[in-house]
C-alpha cells in the first residue's frame, strides 16, 4: 500500500525549498503520493524587498500551492521544513502549526509518522535545536517521529545530522550530497508510512 505524504515547508531565499523538493522526490521514489506545500509568507514587503534573494524566491515559488489544514487530514505522513531562526523554527511555519488545535483535538495527526528538515547560515547555527524544537509539536500531536538517524551512509555525506537533513546556507545552495540525504529522508518516511498504513 502506498502512502500519502504532505511535504509542508517555509523558505525565504530557497534553500529549504530545495530540500523540500528533494524530500518530495524521495517519497515519490518510494511510491508515495505527495503534496508539496508552502506555508503563507508573513513578512512585510519592505523586509522582503530589502533582500533581493528573498524577493526572487517569493516570485519564483508563487505557483507552489499554499498549505491548508486539509493537507494534514489527507496525508498519512508529514515532512516539515523550516529555516532556523535563533535556533527555532520560523514564525511562518509556527503560525501554520498553531492553527492545528482543532485537528489535534480530533487526533488527526496522532500515530502518523513525521520528520523535519532545516537550514541555518552555518553548520552550528541552530540546525539541531531547530529540528528538536519542531519535534516538540510532533510529540504533542502524538505523531511518530521518523528521523534519518544513521541508517544510511548518505546522512554522513550531508554533515551527519541524525535529527533530519540540514544545510549550512552560508555556503550557498544545497550540494548534491545534501539533496541526496533529503531524498533518502523522504523515501524512509514514505516507506515507514506505507508499513504503518498497511492494514492487511
Amino acid at each position: 500500500m502506498s502512502a500519502k505524504v504532505a511535504v509542508i515547508y517555509y523558505s525565504s531565499t530557497g534553500n529549504v525549498h530545495q530540500l523540500a523538493e528533494a524530500v518530495a522526490e524521495g517519497a515519490e521514489k518510494a511510491g508515495a503520493e505527495v503534496r508539496l506545500r508552502r506555508v503563507p509568507e508573513l513578512a512585510p514587503d519592505a523586509a522582503i524587498d530589502a533582500n533581493p534573494a528573498w524577493r526572487e524566491h517569493v516570485e519564483a515559488t508563487k505557483d507552489v500551492e499554499v498549505a491548508t489544514l486539509d493537507d494534514l487530514e489527507w496525508a498519512d505522513a508529514y515532512a516539515l521544513g523550516s529555516p532556523t531562526r535563533f535556533g527555532n523554527i520560523a514564525a511562518q511555519l509556527k503560525q501554520y502549526l498553531d492553527t492545528t488545535g482543532g485537528l489535534w483535538q480530533q487526533g488527526v495527526m496522532a500515530d502518523k509518522p513525521a520528520t523535519g528538515f532545516t537550514s541555518a547560515h552555518n553548520a552550528n547555527g541552530g540546525n539541531e535545536s531547530t529540528l528538536l524544537a519542531l519535534y516538540n509539536t510532533l510529540h504533542h500531536w502524538g505523531s511518530i517521529i521518523v528521523s534519518p538517524g544513521y541508517t544510511n551512509p548518505v546522512v554522513y555525506g550531508a554533515g551527519g545530522n541524525p535529527y533530519g537533513t540540514s544545510h549550512p546556507g552560508g555556503a550557498g545552495a544545497p550540494a548534491d550530497a545534501t539533496l541526496e540525504a533529503a531524498r533518502y529522508q523522504g523515501e524512509r518516511l514514505a516507506r515507514i508510512a506505507a508499513r504503518l498504513s498497511d492494514k492487511s
